[in-house]
C-alpha cells in the first residue's frame, strides 16, 4: 500500500514498520530508502557556483531491518508519536513545537528526558556553502528554545542543551535521507552498549512542499532502550485467544447444563 510522504518519509516507513509487526501483520519489515541525483546535481551547481569543489559526491541509502521485541533491541514506541496536522501552521516553531511537545506530553516527559534528538541530518559543511546554513544545529535551539519556553530547562543552560541532547550533522543532503534516520545505526548502539535511555527521531519534513500542496508530513517517533521483557498480542501455541477462551466457556456451559437436564429427569 502507498503511503504519502516527503522529506520526512522513511519516519514514516519507520512508524508504519513497527506498526506492523507489533500488529502482528508481519515478523519482519526492511525499509529501503534511495538518495536523490537530482538533490545531488543541485547541491553540486551551487558548490561550483562559488568556484568550490563538488563536495557532496555521493548517492545516499540505506536499509533498516525492523523485527519482534527480542527483549534485548531498543523498541519503538509507537504509542508516542508526534504528527504535523493541518491545525498546526506552516512556521518552523510551530513545526517543532506539533512534533516534541505531543509524544513528551503523552508520556509525561520532559525535553531533557530525551537523551539524543535526531533532526534533519544533513551536513553544514556542504549546506552552509548551498547557503541553506547549519540545519541540525538550528533545529536544535529552536528545541532549547521550546524547552526554555516550558520551563524544562533555563535559558542559560540551552548552549549545553544543543550540545548535550543534539549532533552535528553527518548525512548527505539528498531529500529524504537526513531526516532523522541516520541516526538508528547509532542509537542502536547507544541504547544496548551505551548509557542512553531514550531518543527521538524527528523529521520535520518539507515545509516548502507542504505549501505547495497543503499536505504536511512531519511525523516523529521515540525510541527507546529495551526492558527485557517481551510481550505478545498474538495467541502463540502457549496463549489463548479471547474468542477461545470464550468457546471453552460456552461448551463448559453448555455441559453442565445438559448434566443438570439429565439429573432431573
Amino acid at each position: 500500500s502507498d503511503t504519502r510522504g516527503f522529506c520526512a518519509a522513511p519516519v514514516h516507513a519507520l512508524i508504519q514498520a513497527s506498526a506492523l509487526v507489533k500488529a502482528g501483520v508481519y515478523k519482519n519489515v526492511v525499509m529501503v530508502a534511495g538518495g536523490a541525483t537530482a538533490k545531488l546535481g543541485m547541491n553540486g551547481k551551487d558548490h561550483v557556483k562559488k568556484e568550490m569543489p563538488v563536495l557532496e559526491d555521493v548517492l545516499g541509502a540505506f536499509a533498516i531491518l525492523v523485527s519482534e521485541n527480542d527483549g534485548v533491541n531498543p523498541q519503538v514506541r509507537t504509542d508516542l508519536v508526534g504528527r504535523h496536522t493541518v491545525g498546526t501552521g506552516s512556521s518552523p516553531q510551530a513545526v517543532i513545537t506539533s512534533l516534541i511537545t505531543d509524544p513528551l506530553d503523552k508520556a509525561g516527559l520532559k525535553i531533557t528526558d530525551i537523551d539524543k534528538y535526531s533532526v534533519e541530518m544533513q551536513n553544514p559543511d556542504i549546506t552552509k556553502p548551498a547557503g541553506a546554513g547549519n540545519v541540525p544545529e538550528s533545529n536544535y535551539k529552536m528545541i532549547g528554545a521550546l524547552g526554555v519556553k516550558r520551563k524544562d530547562i533555563e535559558r542559560k543552560e540551552l548552549p549545553n542543551f544543543v550540545k548535550d541532547h543534539g549532533m552535528n550533522g553527518w548525512a548527505p543532503t539528498q531529500g529524504h535521507i537526513p531526516s532523522g534516520v541516520p541516526y538508528l545505526g547509532f542509537a542502536m548502539e547507544d541504547l544496548t552498549e551505551g548509557s542512553l535511555n531514550k531518543v527521538m527521531i524527528v523529521g520535520k519534513g518539507s515545509l516548502f512542499l507542504g505549501r505547495m500542496t497543503n499536505l504536511f508530513d512531519g511525523v516523529s517517533v521515540i525510541i527507546e532502550r529495551n526492558s527485557g521483557k517481551i510481550t505478545s498480542d498474538q495467541p502463540t501455541e502457549n496463549t489463548l485467544s479471547r474468542d477461545t477462551v470464550k468457546s471453552m466457556i460456552a461448551e463448559a456451559m453448555r455441559g453442565l447444563a445438559s448434566q443438570l437436564l439429565d439429573g432431573q429427569e
